[in-house]
């Protein structure tokens, strides 16, 4: 066959396909679906697959109390907001004591504008390699840094200022918002650091409504009283806590319970040595009341139930691209009856067999060319807009 009744093929087969638009996006769709449905999960799991070994291979263990694993995991990793049975204060000072490496104690009970409150010590950002990109980390109480990615969608920065979410909003006996003071904004890191709000210890304590700071007695409206005794005031909870440190008051703030009841949501352990980390683990899993778990062997275990899932629609995928190709044979089967008397009249003019079958093979590559195409675009888009899985876990 020569160039000129291929390129003849060509232009009748183009011609062809723009004549029947609906059956030929039809088919265009049918391929699209086909191709699209394997690539968008390969992709998607990959990226999922991704983002769970950085962090996870990043954290060398976690320490909770007794319970969920993967919880405990996708809590203290991501800051998934679950509920989860606490360690004390008193827990990490007793973990601390025994040595053999870094504890990195955290309170993630809490959210500020419906983002991760990080409640933490400065060690978290030396292990995360977390450094402000603008102002400084938090120094005292009240104060706040914001990942990037949430500074810049809030359009906050450094002076601004931030207010937690209340947790019971009808409930007047549980403390009110706290008001932050942006300090910082943190460089990119690329994970979910970049979509939280960070702050100390005793601010999530002030949540927890175990410190606080009071209206001296003597300066209470008469309204708020509600009992005078010799030696004793008794006073209304109505607006006598603040909801804001401030160099005036930032003095005033203490504890109202002992270290056994300040609550954290875990510990990020990293130890010495191998050895270390090893004999602790043991240990506390040896017990009833703590547990100390690998994040590589849990994201491990969680990948697998993935693969298996995708092992699933990979076989799907299979059925719909035989049914697809079924579909295409039998259309072009149809069309070549429905067409015999214009390809009688081609073989008339002297077109030869090859070049039927070329004009035939044309028709197909186009429309199997154009679905794949339209596959490659639908799948960048939807990865580009895709959420994040990890935050669906």
């Amino acid at each position: 066959m020569n160039a000129a009744a291929m390129t003849g093929s060509l232009v009748l087969a183009l011609r062809h396909l723009r004549h029947h638009r609906t059956r030929s996006l039809l088919i265009v769709a049918c391929v699209a679906a086909a191709c699209a449905i394997p690539l968008l999960i390969r992709v998607l799991t990959a990226d999922f697959q991704k983002a769970l070994i950085t962090r996870a291979r990043a954290t060398p263990q976690l320490i909770g109390s007794k319970g969920n694993r993967f919880d405990l995991t996708m809590a203290l990793l991501y800051f998934r907001q679950v509920e989860l049975p606490t360690l004390s204060f008193a827990d990490f000072r007793q973990l601390a004591t025994n040595g053999g490496g870094v504890f990195i104690p955290l309170n993630l009970r809490f959210t500020a504008r419906h983002r991760a409150l990080v409640a933490t010590t400065p060690d978290y950002f030396e292990l995360r390699g977390l450094r402000p990109a603008a102002g400084t980390l938090p120094l005292l109480l009240g104060d706040a840094v914001l990942g990037a990615r949430l500074a810049r969608q809030l359009k906050l920065g450094v002076g601004d200022s931030i207010f937690s979410d209340q947790r019971e909003l009808f409930d007047i006996s549980k403390p009110q918002s706290l008001k932050l003071h942006i300090t910082g904004v943190l460089a990119p890191s690329g994970g979910p650091d970049d979509d939280a709000v960070f702050t100390d210890l005793k601010s999530a304590w002030i949540l927890e409504g175990l410190c606080h700071a009071h209206t001296a007695a003597n300066q209470v409206p008469e309204r708020l009283v509600l009992n005078r005794a010799p030696g004793r005031l008794t006073l209304s909870e109505e607006l006598i806590d603040y909801n804001e440190v401030t160099p005036a008051n930032i003095s005033e703030y203490h504890l109202h319970t002992d270290e056994a009841h300040l609550p954290l949501t875990g510990l990020i352990f990293a130890p010495n040595s191998q050895k270390s980390g090893t004999l602790l683990r043991s240990r506390l899993n040896a017990g009833k009341l703590w547990q100390a778990v690998s994040p590589m062997e849990v994201v491990e275990d969680l990948l697998a139930y993935v693969f298996r899932l995708r092992s699933l629609f990979d076989a799907v995928s299979v059925v719909l691209g035989l049914l697809t190709a079924a579909m295409i044979g039998m259309i072009t089967a149809l069309s070549i009856r429905v067409r015999s008397r214009e390809l009688e009249t081609l073989r008339r003019i002297g077109v030869d067999r090859l070049t039927i079958a070329a004009l035939f093979s044309w028709e197909i590559a186009i429309l199997i060319g154009l679905g794949a195409a339209a596959a490659g675009l639908a799948v960048g888009l939807i990865s580009l807009g895709a959420p994040d899985l990890v935050k669906l876990l």
